[in-house]
């Protein structure tokens, strides 16, 4: 009965349903042709998860010991205590610190892998990397107060990848290496006296299990304190080496122009989708799909050659590097196999819907994981091998290439919207536009051209129409003459939207349009991956050196608009802790918890400069944020 009640729901709000899903054109077509050929989508499992569970809306559940699940009843009706006699706050404070550890070991466990692979290219067995960029390596090791002179290049990588190794679990409590060499002074003598300077990467994220474990911490305040150093450790440390040895093995990002949107799969070509987070698998098939082996590979099965596309993260780590046409972000990742023109999905971590596998058994589109961490019941599993990783590569892709003969041409429908961007703005990037200097920036921030500098993060959510957040919060903000950088699935809504193009510099106001006219830039800024927020740290850190102020000085703010994961989450922490006010456009599961959402509202402010706020409506979120940047000015005597 109830199965059929969800079907009359279906019937009854479909077409509606479908036109408010998104904002992107190819989703609509999709989504009908999805329930034409009986596919279930995101969407569909959105609207049949509805009425969503209240308690676990408001955080007041507790599944941490099998005295439970407790409840809290948040009318006052019900008990105001779980079983072992911990309150609302205490429980609320539990579950979203459990969140932040999973999202900081989401992406400090993808800068293990990625030091791993640096740490194979030292000692000989990553035969099929290399260090790509000296200069960004020399960098790092000067920061790191690595001597450099007299010595080769493999001598500093060896020191630098050892340091890099200790992060993650040295013994004592000393400062990470990383976060002191990169976070400026005011910063750290605050989390000195605050006690939250992080120590080890995993040590934070293992003492928040151990804190949320019955029968230890219950202090929502002292619980929170712990959340802010693991993200710190996170974000100055684990995040920023993920994205420094990236730049070292794979090249600094530097502007390129790129196409967006599921127009850029082919129907002449076989179609390969990389999806997920980690570049070290999605670089390699990149290159191998040029081979000429694969390229004659791919015209005997009748295809015009292999056309490698991206989907997320990893695809945006592509797309800035090697200019890999990048497809959509994560909740169009079934849209792309119900186009009919996939012969395979390879994924890597993070951010992959198990119910891909379900998507593509109506289709003829292989799922390949590749990494032991991330397996899915009716994928093919093909080890990726990073001691042998162009074979590995290879051995993927020919199981993509053989698969384009099952492809059903009357199946196939591509949609034709896609869009130029540009995109690759990293630090250096950023500093090659303005001169090689901050000066420029400074002089612009002070006179008033550019008011403030906005960081727009994070993820697309059903709860959300898809990219529209994206999009109006953005467009708010450059109009109001307020640089926006990002990183992530916004980054690939404002790429498939138009914002990446030098020409949208017209729909920002006048000072940010004459900067950007002047510069050949756009008015928002492809910054990278979600893992490379740690790209906006290092900017406002050098920005706020430069200009003799605290990081809570700057006229900046940053947001989550369509944010769904854990991972964002720590980002979103990390980014308090250094202090910036930090916009949540979903609401978080903390609600059943008035002492927690004072502490994160309100009490955060006068301890760490920074603070959350949540508003669903993206126009007056970015309203917040632009009175939040023209305050700043004022105590900084700027003119507003």
């Amino acid at each position: 009965m109830e199965e059929r009640v969800y079907e009359r729901i279906l019937r009854a709000t479909k077409r509606e349903f479908y036109e408010q899903a998104s904002i992107d054109p190819t989703v609509l077509p999709l989504l009908e042709k999805a329930d034409r050929e009986g596919v279930e989508t995101a969407w569909h499992r959105y609207l049949k998860q509805q009425p969503q569970c209240g308690f676990g809306l408001l955080g007041v559940c507790c599944r941490n010991c099998n005295m439970g699940p407790c409840r809290i009843d948040p009318f006052g009706y019900g008990p105001d205590k779980g079983i072992c006699g911990a309150d609302a706050d205490t429980i609320v404070a539990r579950n979203l610190m459990r969140a932040l550890a999973a999202g900081a070991a989401a992406h400090s466990d993808h800068a293990r892998d990625i030091v791993e692979v640096f740490r194979g290219i030292v000692d000989g067995w990553a035969k099929d990397y290399k260090i790509a960029d000296e200069q960004k390596l020399l960098g790092i090791a000067r920061a790191l107060g690595v001597k450099t002179d007299g010595k080769s290049i493999m001598e500093v990588a060896k020191e630098v990848v050892e340091i890099a190794e200790m992060e993650f679990g040295k013994p004592d409590n000393s400062p990470l290496r990383f976060l002191n060499a990169y976070a400026p002074e005011r910063r750290k003598e605050l989390w000195r006296k605050l006690g939250i300077t992080p120590r080890a990467i995993d040590r934070e994220v293992t003492e928040i299990m151990h804190r949320t474990h019955m029968g230890v911490d219950a202090d929502p305040l002292n619980l929170i304190a712990q959340g802010l150093r693991a993200a710190l450790a996170d974000g100055w440390s684990g995040s920023m080496m993920a994205t420094l040895f990236s730049d070292v093995m794979f090249g600094t990002p530097k502007p390129i122009k790129v196409w967006a949107n599921l127009g850029v799969l082919r129907e002449d070509s076989v179609n390969v989708m990389v999806h997920g987070h980690n570049p070290l698998l999605s670089m390699q098939i990149a290159e191998v799909a040029k081979d000429p082996e694969m390229v004659e590979l791919a015209k005997s099965v009748g295809a015009e050659g292999i056309n490698v596309v991206g989907m997320c993260c990893t695809g945006n780590e592509v797309l800035m590097r090697l200019g890999i046409p990048i497809a959509g972000n994560f909740l169009q990742q079934e849209l792309a196999i119900i186009t009919g023109a996939l012969e395979a999905v390879i994924v890597d971590y993070q951010c992959i819907m198990p119910a891909l596998v379900d998507v593509a058994s109506c289709y003829h589109t292989k799922i390949i994981t590749t990494e032991p961490k991330t397996k899915v019941p009716g994928a093919i599993h093909i080890e990726f091998d990073k001691a042998n990783a162009r074979e590995s590569a290879k051995k993927i892709l020919k199981v993509a290439v053989e698969n384009f003969k099952n492809r059903v041409k009357e199946r196939v429908f591509i949609p034709k919207e896609k869009m130029e961007a540009v995109v690759g703005f990293s630090v250096e990037a950023i500093l090659s536009a303005l001169g090689g200097s901050l000066e420029p920036l400074a002089d612009a921030l002070k006179s008033g051209k550019i008011k403030g500098i906005a960081g727009v993060v994070g993820c697309t959510n059903p709860k959300v129409r898809h990219d529209s957040s994206h999009v109006a919060i953005t467009k708010e903000l450059i109009a109001n003459d307020i640089l926006v950088v990002g990183t992530g699935c916004w980054a690939i809504a404002m790429s498939k939207h138009g914002f990446f193009k030098p020409e949208a510099a017209e729909m920002a106001g006048p000072g940010l349009r004459e900067v950007c006219k002047a510069l050949g830039i756009p008015p928002a800024l492809h910054m990278g991956s979600c893992v490379d927020c740690s790209r906006m740290l290092i900017a406002l850190a050098a920005l706020a050196d430069h200009l003799g102020v605290d990081i809570s000085d700057l006229p900046a703010a940053g947001s989550a608009p369509e944010w769904y994961s854990e991972k964002a989450v720590s980002i979103g922490s990390y980014f308090v802790a250094s202090g910036l006010l930090v916009h949540l456009g979903t609401i978080p599961q903390v609600l059943g918890s008035k002492r927690v959402v004072e502490l994160l509202t309100k009490d955060a402010e006068s301890l760490v400069g920074g603070k959350f706020f949540v508003e669903t409506d993206p126009v007056k979120a970015a309203r917040v944020m632009i009175e939040h940047i023209r305050e700043k000015r004022r105590k900084l005597g700027w003119p507003e």
